[in-house]
């Protein structure tokens, strides 16, 4: 006579087992996913052409609504225990519409992000690049603006107030080298200006970080890091590496 070892009636019993241990699965599973977080390992391996690659694959799952399906309270504990490793910084303006993480859609702790308006750079922003390259790993800066953006076109229109002035200052430069035809307007009435102005200002920002910062400059020359602008298109998702 065979025993059997499992009997139907013993379902209902074991049934809350299996349960739990088929969620208790299914997380493992998800945390062992390639794409949950970055390591030590994966930052060192990886080059700033890599970087870039990488931040322009997840732009395009963004601009196609298949992005990747995280669990972020995962990712935000196995960070806070096995530390961070980002492999790119994102200085990005401050508008709500263009979150560099989204947009590039990365996890907790694959990137470092700094945003003000209008993604000019200062010496803290500096020294924050910085310590996120040289002591933390990163391999590529990423100076990223957008199209419609509200500082550039206080900077074009010449706007006043409080400490704003000072920062809209930063952009002044970029307003005055950005030509235009002799019959347009220089001002914020000018779409195809405030576009160009804007553009022009990523520029600039990149060329001031390497202008002002000897650190960021010998990684470039070393070529451990590369320092890039590029313009994000509200409307369509789209970023563009200039």
């Amino acid at each position: 006579m065979t025993h059997r070892l499992f009997s139907t009636s013993m379902l209902p019993l074991i049934a809350p087992l299996l349960f739990v241990a088929g969620i208790a699965l299914a997380e493992d599973l998800l945390l062992d996913r390639p794409y949950v977080t970055f390591d030590a390992a994966k930052q060192d391996a990886m080059t700033p052409e890599m970087a870039i690659d990488k931040l322009k694959a997840g732009n395009r799952r963004f601009v196609k609504g298949s992005m990747h399906n995280r669990d972020l309270s995962a990712q935000a504990q196995r960070t806070a225990a096995a530390g961070q490793y980002p492999f790119a910084v994102v200085l990005s303006c401050l508008d709500s519409r263009s979150a560099p993480e989204i947009i590039f859609d990365q996890g907790v702790g694959d990137l470092f992000v700094a945003r003000v308006a209008g993604n000019v750079i200062s010496d803290d922003m500096l020294g924050s690049f910085e310590f996120a390259t040289k002591v933390a790993g990163s391999k590529v800066i990423v100076v990223m603006g957008h199209s419609a953006c509200g500082a550039v076109m206080g900077a074009c229109d010449g706007v006043e107030l409080g400490h704003l002035t000072g920062l809209l200052a930063k952009i002044t430069p970029a307003v005055e080298a950005t030509p235009v035809a002799a019959d347009a307007p220089r001002n914020a009435s000018n779409a195809a200006f405030v576009e160009a102005v804007t553009e022009a200002n990523t520029k600039l920002q990149v060329a001031e970080i390497l202008r002002q910062s000897p650190i960021l400059k010998a990684l470039i020359d070393e070529g451990q890091i590369k320092v890039v602008p590029a313009m994000h298109n509200l409307s369509t998702g789209e970023v563009e590496f200039l």
